[in-house]
């Protein structure tokens, strides 16, 4: 009998993770996007989010197409996400403070304030742009390769603070 609720509790756990379709306006400009990876961040036990990596490829390549799907468990303010978004840049090495504070300046214009089950999407658009989707749609883009590659290097290099959902993320063996 304890094998059944193991089992149970396993699917629930799988399903609850699943990713969800993608919001109409991303699937609408990028049709060739699919699902390819789910994680859950955790901090002290509280869940922050959901995460959902989506590919154009059979394999991530941080210089093709890819969306990052967040769906926040917590309310957070545009405004903490970017400030969290630069201090996880300076950790990964990024000191150019001019540059940063552009990029600030600009996920401040993108960002909304988000609240418990709500999703910021971004998409790495070959390495050209970031552009960025909410529930309702579009946000907007920052038309920066450079931005582009710091933002999701966030979650998906090997500097990242949380190499535990890097690994899920990108599949790679633990």
């Amino acid at each position: 009998m304890k094998w059944v609720a193991a089992f149970a509790l396993a699917q629930a756990a799988i399903a609850f993770a699943a990713a969800p379709p993608l919001p109409p306006a991303v699937s609408a400009e990028f049709p060739a996007l699919n699902a390819f990876s789910d994680a859950r961040f955790r901090v002290l036990l509280i869940h922050v989010y959901d995460a959902s990596l989506w590919t154009s490829a059979v394999r991530w390549s941080p210089e093709g197409l890819f969306a990052l799907d967040i769906r926040y468990a917590r309310a957070m303010s545009g405004r903490q996400l970017a400030e969290r978004s630069i201090e996880e840049m300076r950790k990964q090495g990024r000191t150019d403070e001019a540059l940063l504070g552009r990029w600030e300046r600009a996920m401040l214009r993108v960002f909304p304030d988000v609240r418990a089950g709500e999703r910021l999407v971004g998409v790495n658009v070959d390495g050209r742009e970031a552009r960025f989707y909410g529930t309702r749609g579009f946000l907007g883009a920052v038309d920066d390769p450079g931005f582009a590659r710091a933002f999701f290097d966030i979650w998906l290099d090997e500097r990242t603070s949380e190499p535990r959902l890097r690994r899920e993320l990108l599949k790679l063996p633990g």
